[in-house]
């Protein structure tokens, strides 16, 4: 069995959408096992954009895809995404499709509330999505989650509402708001619930099946390393675990289903929203990287923050999740750079260390420590094999092996599916 875990390394926003789309093709399944709506993924296939959010990338080839329990779930958010996806033409039915039944549901007043803190936060905004994100999984660790399976019970929901509402309507009345309505939530429950309930089933159950099959299975993971609640720049961070030991938890099947883990790495670094970015770049270079690398969010269209590439906190993102090999994506948006710097270790209060440091304030005063080497004239752009490249592309692609002690599995030219040189087969291993 040659299963492929993909996640990204960074602060998410790496390119994993035109990844996870290449091996889809090659996979038998595709399970979303972390992470919500608040992640975007967008693949371009001939001459068409698609852009997900909740649906695993396999949807579009038509490759089962499975959403875990390990994601919290907007149902209304989900059934737009599927208008859209059908409106281009894609196949979405239960024999493709399917949502984890133990999986918690996004719900209204989940929205309400990440509204309400950001608002209420002014400088010190973490820079959520105000999706809900944060506080359905709140609910879901405090025990007072509506999950999909509830949806076919609603006419015993009432206990569990008391928990929910006296929870939340607290929480509304320190921000001067009326409490739940309680009523018109049941409505939209019973509305959504035939919906959702057509996809519901215990994926970990079919996930078991499929892998007794000898099934190639692609975990595909949303946001990256570095905004793990527990590895990342806390508290600039998502709501869940991002890292790859989170197949297990999130999809039901055991940490030995692994498999390959192919870390989506961009060949410099962005950033959305607040939090530390040591390599951070508010000048000339920073807007031409930006410009060139069209660095806007797929779901917020939020501009990017643009930073040379950091190798410290890549090599840290590869070791805390076990990397095997990367996937090195964007490389043509350095095209034509006469120098090109590489952090390879940080500088704090006199000291140097090579690691990013757990504090926040520590985090926000490390001083990056530069490398640089001759950038490249010619073109990387649709390159599909080493020849095509510039000596000296392939000189910063091997330095930065050596930087993050971890090998490089494939590069992205482009966002077209074909244009990569393919190092290794994750699949092959």
């Amino acid at each position: 069995m040659a299963n492929v875990t993909v996640i990204g390394a960074q602060w998410g926003d790496e390119g994993k959408g035109k990844i996870v789309d290449w091996l889809a093709a090659r996979a038998d399944v595709v399970v979303r096992f972390q992470g919500g709506h608040n992640a975007g993924h967008t693949l371009v296939v001939g001459d068409t954009t698609y852009k997900l959010s909740l649906l695993p990338s396999g949807i579009v080839t038509g490759t089962l895809s499975l959403v875990g329990n390990g994601v919290v779930l907007d149902p209304w958010a989900l059934r737009d995404e599927m208008e859209r996806l059908k409106a281009q033409g894609v196949s979405i039915t239960a024999e493709n499709f399917g949502i984890a039944d133990n999986c918690p549901l996004i719900l209204p007043l989940h929205r309400d509330l990440d509204g309400l803190r950001e608002a209420a936060a002014g400088k010190g905004k973490i820079g959520t999505t105000g999706r809900g994100i944060g506080p359905a999984y709140e609910d879901k660790v405090g025990r007072r989650a509506i999950r999909v399976c509830d949806l076919a019970h609603l006419d015993t929901l009432e206990p569990q509402l008391d928990r929910l509402c006296a929870h939340h309507d607290a929480l509304r009345a320190g921000f001067g708001e009326p409490p739940v309505d309680r009523e018109k939530l049941i409505a939209e429950l019973k509305e959504i619930a035939p919906f959702v309930l057509e996809f519901a089933q215990p994926v970990w159950k079919r996930l078991r099946d499929v892998k007794r099959d000898g099934a190639k299975i692609l975990f595909e993971g949303a946001q990256g390393v570095l905004l793990d609640v527990d590895h990342g720049t806390y508290p600039f961070v998502t709501s869940s675990n991002t890292v790859s030991g989170t197949v297990a938890s999130g999809s039901g099947l055991g940490p030995n289903s692994a498999g390959f883990v192919l870390g989506i790495v961009k060949a410099y670094t962005t950033r959305v929203g607040s939090g530390p970015f040591p390599t951070e770049l508010e000048d000339d270079v920073g807007q031409r990287l930006g410009e060139r690398g069209h660095e806007f969010g797929t779901v917020t269209a939020r501009k990017r923050r643009c930073g040379w590439f950091d190798a410290v906190l890549v090599r840290q993102s590869c070791a805390i999740s076990g990397v095997t090999g990367i996937a090195l994506t964007k490389l043509d948006v350095l095209d034509g750079f006469e120098t090109i710097r590489i952090c390879t270790g940080y500088r704090l209060r006199g000291e140097e260390i090579d690691y990013l440091p757990s504090h926040a304030a520590d985090q926000a005063e490390v001083e990056p420590v530069y490398e640089e080497i001759e950038g490249w004239q010619g073109t990387t752009a649709g390159a599909r094999s080493w020849a095509d490249l510039p000596a000296q592309a392939i000189k910063y692609i091997r330095r930065i092996e050596e930087l993050i002690d971890c090998p490089v599995a494939s590069v992205s030219t482009s966002p077209e599916r074909d244009d990569t040189i393919l190092v290794r087969d994750p699949f092959a291993d």
